[in-house]
């Protein structure tokens, strides 16, 4: 059997209302931050593109623009499935730049290999963080019937989907929606444990800076404030 293709999508839609401004375009460093987000994306997988419609993200990445208006992140994650670009899609939000990629790999890895396996995303210090996910292609029927009916919130539509793709395939719902229990302030532990779960080839990549900044691994970047916090990290980015 095909090992499971994967594409990766930058999450640069949303409306950056807290920032006061376009978050995806904000230099963090030398870079902005949605040319950050498409060079992790890369060190995975060959296919990247930007979910959005906005003409200046296009010189980054190619667009995937949403199906329909006002729907939120539902609506980027229903366009990237609809682009069946590959078997899964990984959705990382376009303010989560201290994400490290070898993290990404190492969980794209374990979470593609468990069979079931069809949504998966982290709860962080008991907060679940559906935004960042990966998502197998027969998630969009699920997906594009609660946008369809007006129900946005990320979490519930994505166990809603799970359960019943778990009592379509006659297993668990925790064998579908594989949810990883994340803890600030054990990032390095957890990150080894799931390097030993992994087949990922980009192991044991973090830089110094980069497990010193552990803390901020899943942090987002929704207020001025927070971003000038962040321009004091900036030796913990990738290049």
């Amino acid at each position: 059997m095909a090992a499971p293709s994967l594409a990766g999508f930058v999450l640069a839609g949303g409306r950056s209302t807290r920032m006061g401004m376009d978050k995806a375009m904000l230099a963090l460093g030398d870079a902005p931050l949605v040319q950050r987000a498409v060079a992790r994306l890369r060190r995975l997988t060959r296919q990247v593109f930007i979910l959005g419609s906005r003409p200046e993200l296009a010189s980054f990445a190619p667009l995937v623009p949403d199906r329909r208006e006002s729907c939120g992140p539902l609506g980027g994650m229903e366009a990237a499935l609809s682009s069946k670009a590959s078997d899964w899609s990984l959705i990382l939000p376009v303010d989560m730049p201290f994400l490290p990629s070898a993290l990404l790999a190492c969980w794209a890895g374990a979470v593609l290999s468990q069979p079931s396996a069809r949504v998966a995303c982290f709860v962080v210090d008991d907060v679940a963080q559906p935004a960042l996910c990966l998502l197998h292609r027969e998630m969009q029927p699920f997906l594009s019937l609660s946008a369809q009916q007006g129900q946005f919130k990320l979490y519930p539509v994505l166990a809603d989907a799970a359960e019943q793709l778990a009592r379509r395939s006659g297993t668990s719902r925790e064998a579908v929606f594989l949810r990883r229990s994340w803890k600030a302030n054990e990032a390095l532990t957890l990150f080894r444990q799931l390097e030993q779960e992994s087949a990922a080839e980009n192991r044991n990549l973090l830089s110094s800076a980069q497990r010193a900044a552990s803390n901020l691994w899943f942090e987002n970047l929704n207020t001025p404030g927070q971003f000038a916090e962040a321009q004091h990290h900036l030796d913990a980015l990738e290049g």
